[in-house]
């Protein structure tokens, strides 16, 4: 295995644009900005290892959908108790 502490990774678009970096000696980097549920096809990004000069060949990145949006239970047991100036809410 290669020493990467000197190296960190980095990712490009399908376009060839840069997009996102790692860390500096970091095996990982992250592909943010997505919406909950967007399939991404394999080859959609690429990653490349990097010294801060060179760079390794550039690999795909494997298909993968970003996590769907989890939104909390709904409420239940909702009740109003007026009040001088509007309503008390509560929920379970």
């Amino acid at each position: 295995m290669a020493d990467r502490t000197n190296q960190h990774l980095v990712i490009y678009d399908k376009s060839g644009t840069k997009k996102f970096e790692g860390e500096v000696g970091a095996t990982t980097v992250a592909i943010t900005g997505l919406e909950a549920g967007t399939a991404v096809a394999e080859g959609d990004y690429q990653i490349a290892w990097s010294d801060g000069t060179n760079e390794s060949d550039k690999v795909d990145v494997p298909a993968f959908t970003v996590n769907a949006e989890t939104k909390p239970e709904v409420a239940t047991n909702v009740t109003a108790s007026p009040t001088d100036d509007g309503a008390k809410v509560t929920a379970e």
